[in-house]
């Protein structure tokens, strides 16, 4: 098949969205499929290259941090997709380029297939001083959007169910984006793992409570912090892995709370290549998050064998199951109380990130691209049903 893959944000860009087409084009690619990518350039000038089509944009991120808009002049790109004529286009975002991402797939006569990678009602702050009014938009965006796809892939039963309440009528299938198991299993040297945590200053004996991602409001950090904190003097580093909006904010919180380091260790930006590592020195993976739809940093932590204690959220349901390889908490109690018992027990820390890197097979980027694939197939097969009634009604001549 010739796939389409069109987003907003495409590498360098690091974000889950980036990180899960990169593994679908890979896959994909590995099953015999030719795939290209339609996206925004980081400047007004677009470019071609490997199978990308990047078109010129402009800075938007007075709306969203880090957000692009394109710039019309862009015949050249449409143009040249348009005559590659794909069997199915597959976008990833639902702003600039999901209008081209409708235009090629109408000038091919190919299904439109979407996924929903975003539950924007978790971020209202960046758009809307009311967060009931907020939702309001959200809900009547995400409907008009998704009325014009021919299928909709949701990363999560909890992504499925919130469309579902939207009243969003188009088949949705739940779809859970695959990681390379084999790359955040691979367990680096004890040298370097030593080396790389006394680079950041975490002492030897210290226990480490590792968070990778986005330092964003949503992501809700203060409530990291906050556990740290209930940890007292205890040989405990909080590791955040990640930059963002809300780092220098944190970073005044922290130390308001007198957690200077190594209690908390801000790494920064970590290059996508390093990413492993920072799982691995690590004993715990924490999240407070609410935001995600899926969380790939989920399934990357379990692979790694981290056990993982994380604020309940309807995401999580299936993955994380309490007392086996992590916990969910509700409460602040219920949090500590998780924290201490893996703290205190390096026996129980192994068992349960043994059982968690077994539940992390279950998430593999080969499932991934195949069960994209069942569904491209199946939305050609539909579309071509609905053009032959069409030709029967009389209404498109036949040949189209």
């Amino acid at each position: 098949m010739k796939i389409l893959i069109t987003s907003d944000w495409y590498a360098p860009a690091v974000n889950g969205v980036v990180t899960s087409i990169l593994t679908l084009r890979r896959e994909l690619t590995r099953r015999g499929h030719e795939v290209r990518v339609l996206t925004l350039s980081g400047g007004s000038r677009g470019w071609q290259a490997d199978g990308v089509y990047a078109v010129g944009s402009l800075d938007a991120g007075h709306i969203y941090p880090g957000a692009r808009l394109r710039v019309p002049a862009l015949s050249s790109p449409l143009n040249q997709l348009i005559a590659w004529c794909p069997d199915v286009v597959h976008s990833q975002c639902e702003f600039s380029t999901f209008g081209l991402a409708r235009r090629i797939a109408k000038a091919c006569g190919a299904p439109l297939v979407h996924t929903y990678h975003t539950v924007y009602e978790d971020y209202t702050h960046y758009f809307s001083p009311s967060r009931r009014w907020g939702r309001l938009l959200v809900k009547g965006f995400t409907r008009a959007v998704l009325a014009r796809t021919d299928a909709v892939i949701a990363p999560s039963a909890k992504v499925q169910r919130l469309l579902d309440g939207y009243g969003v009528r188009r088949p949705v299938r739940v779809i859970p984006t695959g990681i390379d198991l084999d790359r955040f299993a691979a367990k680096p040297s004890p040298a370097l793992l030593a080396a790389r945590r006394e680079a950041l200053g975490i002492p030897a004996g210290n226990a480490v409570l590792v968070y990778v991602g986005r330092l964003a409001r949503e992501k809700a950090i203060d409530e990291l912090l906050e556990s740290r904190a209930a940890l007292g003097g205890a040989p405990v580093t909080l590791l955040l892995a990640g930059g963002g909006p809300d780092e220098p904010r944190l970073r005044q919180l922290a130390a308001a709370m007198g957690l200077d380091a190594p209690a908390v260790v801000f790494a920064g930006m970590v290059p996508p290549a390093e990413v492993p590592l920072f799982y691995h020195m690590g004993d715990v993976f924490v999240s407070a998050s609410q935001s995600e739809t899926q969380g790939l940093t989920y399934f990357e932590a379990m692979a790694a064998g981290l056990p993982l204690v994380c604020r309940a959220d309807p995401c999580l349901d299936g993955v994380v199951t309490n007392g086996v390889d992590g916990w969910q908490y509700a409460t602040a109690a219920g949090r500590d109380s998780a924290l201490a018992a893996l703290l205190a027990d390096e026996r129980l820390r192994r068992a349960m990130g043994g059982r968690a890197a077994r539940t992390a097979q279950e998430f593999s980027a080969a499932q991934f691209a195949q069960r994209a694939e069942a569904l491209y197939r199946e939305a050609c097969l539909a579309r071509a049903d609905a053009d032959r009634r069409t030709v029967r009604r009389g209404l498109v001549p036949a040949g189209r």
